[in-house]
């Protein structure tokens, strides 16, 4: 075993283009370091329907050079199978650690093999990329990110030439040509022969923001932003600039690119802490609201005050009032969210006469939705520009939602109190989630299996009244590693991650408000409800 790992690690060390990787891992050979190899060479990182996403490091388990001209030469097969001899690749890269040399190594794989390959001008958020697939007629797109992973991971994300993420079967048919690289010398990688784009696509992008305004509305609110160390920050502020609402004031701490994300834990505006340099830059300036974005800008996080404390709203809350917004200003078209998001959305689509589509979690299938209009999904994505952009895109949102705040304010009200409102016609939707970040996948593995062997009868009470299991599919939906339960007034759906070591599970309760006068013990019941469900679930899930 010992000798067998030995023996595969130098015959990588022999390919690996990266001097840095090389020496890593050279220096881990002449220590026989089997602890630290082992992991390292226990398989393949396997490309599936969010690319790759893994810590960076040498070896066929972590991201790296090697690992990535290996997909790239895979993805390129892929295109020329489908008839795309060639088509053109765009590929786009955030600031991370090696992003840059991920996307020039994806342009030299795409230029060898045949087809053409242009790679944005400097690191851009996300959605400027999925944007940049179909403004320029591309066969497919690729995005070096891990989005808001920790600083030790990267990722390779890919879209098709409709400018939404893979899903299968390409991820599996991508996924076989890749497993069929036989050596990184197969792979042509000349060092020139593609593009380097101008600023021009970037403008196209940002003249098509304009677009999810309405002509004369009101732009007056005040904003704090952070880009939380990501590539945000340029972007979203000639946006901001180009429809005319007041320059937001950024937090200095996180405003440029930064790698080693110094001042958060996780650059997720999602996770503990991420929020507290924006929060204290909102009590020294008192904006109406406070907007992040993750590193990769493709997610939007909006806090608001209440009770004179900042505090964030959650994905379905923003969820809920953009939809709102947009059935207020006329939009006509499908309104569409994945089976872990709020069902208050299908409330106010229904009462909106308005078609309505739940998917599968991930933007590479809420894109898909027939005549989408508007998507959102509860971690903080919203697309609101299908046209433009079909992917999450938070820099569009972060507009959007600033000029609902901007409405709201000339009738001197705020986001919270359309909150209420929704409340009170549609019921309060309450939602929470339990998450729990594992070192040993197992630990999820025996989750899923415990709830499938011993399912729960009830949860705080309430019997369930349907136990899915979706691995089976259901009438409108393929299937996918998950459980939903419905219960009288509740509905808990519980999956893994799938792009962390998470087990996620995502609680609704919905409870009937009269008057706004019920809203207090509404909430009050509704928070109960939540927290005894949380802990039912952690019991028998045995977590």
């Amino acid at each position: 075993m010992h000798d067998d790992l030995i023996t595969r690690a130098k015959a990588w060390l022999e390919e690996d283009p990266d001097p840095e990787t090389r020496a890593e891992l050279a220096k881990l050979i002449e220590a026989a370091d089997v602890t630290e190899l082992a992991p390292r060479f226990s398989g393949t990182l396997q490309f599936g329907t969010a690319g790759l996403r893994g810590e960076l490091g040498a070896g066929p388990m972590r991201m790296n050079r090697t690992v990535v001209i290996r997909a790239a030469a895979g993805l390129a097969a892929y295109l020329k199978s489908q008839g795309h001899t060639d088509g053109l690749v765009v590929i786009g890269y955030d600031a991370r650690h090696k992003s840059e040399d991920f996307a020039r190594d994806t342009a030299a794989v795409m230029t060898g093999a045949g087809l053409r390959a242009a790679v944005l001008p400097r690191p851009l958020p996300t959605p400027v990329l999925a944007y940049a697939i179909r403004h320029l007629g591309a066969a497919a797109g690729v995005e070096v990110t891990a989005s808001h992973n920790p600083p030790r991971d990267n990722g390779y994300k890919v879209y098709l030439g409709d400018g939404s993420q893979i899903v299968p079967p390409a991820d599996a048919d991508i996924a076989a040509e890749i497993d069929a690289v036989r050596s990184l010398n197969d792979v042509p990688r000349p060092d020139s022969g593609w593009e380097t784009l101008d600023e021009s696509v970037l403008d196209a992008y940002l003249a098509r923001t304009d677009e999810v305004l309405a002509a004369g509305s009101p732009r007056t609110a005040r904003t704090v932003y952070t880009a939380m160390h990501g590539v945000g920050k340029d972007v979203l502020l000639a946006a901001f600039e180009r429809a005319g609402f007041p320059a937001p004031a950024l937090v200095a701490e996180q405003a440029e690119p930064d790698p080693d994300f110094p001042t958060v834990a996780f650059p997720n505006p999602e996770e503990p802490g991420a929020m507290d340099l924006a929060f204290a830059k909102a009590r020294e300036t008192d904006p109406d609201l406070v907007i992040a974005n993750d590193p990769d800008a493709d997610r939007c996080a909006v806090a608001v005050k209440e009770n004179d404390e900042w505090r964030m709203l959650r994905g379905d809350e923003v969820g809920a009032l953009l939809a709102a917004h947009l059935v207020n200003r006329g939009a006509r078209g499908t309104f569409a969210e994945s089976i872990v998001s709020s069902s208050l959305l299908g409330r106010i689509a229904e009462k909106a006469g308005l078609p309505y589509e739940e998917t599968l979690t991930g933007f590479k299938w809420i894109a898909r939705v027939d005549g989408l209009r508007y998507g959102y999904e509860e971690a903080l994505g919203y697309c609101v520009d299908p046209e433009g952009v079909r992917d999450k895109d938070g820099i569009t949102a972060a507009l959007l939602i600033t000029e609902l705040a901007s409405a709201l304010k000339e009738q001197g009200r705020t986001l919270l109190d359309l909150l209420d409102d929704l409340a009170v016609e549609h019921g309060l939707h309450a939602t929470d989630q339990l998450s729990v970040r594992v070192e040993d996948l197992s630990v999820i593995a025996d989750a899923m299996r415990r709830l499938r062997e011993q399912p729960p009868t009830e949860l705080a009470g309430l019997a369930i009244t349907r136990a899915e299991d979706l691995t089976r599919g259901t009438e409108t939906l393929p299937p996918t590693d998950g459980l939903r339960y419905a219960l009288e007034g509740a509905r808990v759906i519980v999956r893994p991650s799938g792009t962390e070591p998470k087990l996620k599970c995502y609680l609704e309760v919905v409870v009937p408000v009269a008057t706004h006068a019920d809203l207090p013990a509404a909430r009050a019941e509704a928070a109960g409800l939540l927290a005894t469900i949380k802990r039912d679930l952690s019991t028998a899930a045995g977590i």
